[in-house]
């Protein structure tokens, strides 16, 4: 994994975190990009599980 990016969203009274981590393709030399929106607590623990 080369990089991370994470942007904090609120919407309302609710506050979202909108993270992307970029994955190695399995069998290739390219990446791809994976976000997700979620709560903060929980974004360290998205972005260290592979």
């Amino acid at each position: 994994m080369a990089k991370k990016s994470v942007a904090t969203l609120q919407t309302g009274s609710k506050r979202l975190t909108k993270a992307i981590k970029m994955v190695k393709k399995e069998g290739s030399t390219g990446y791809s990009f994976v976000e997700t929106i979620l709560p903060p607590d929980l974004v360290n623990d998205w972005l260290d599980k592979k």
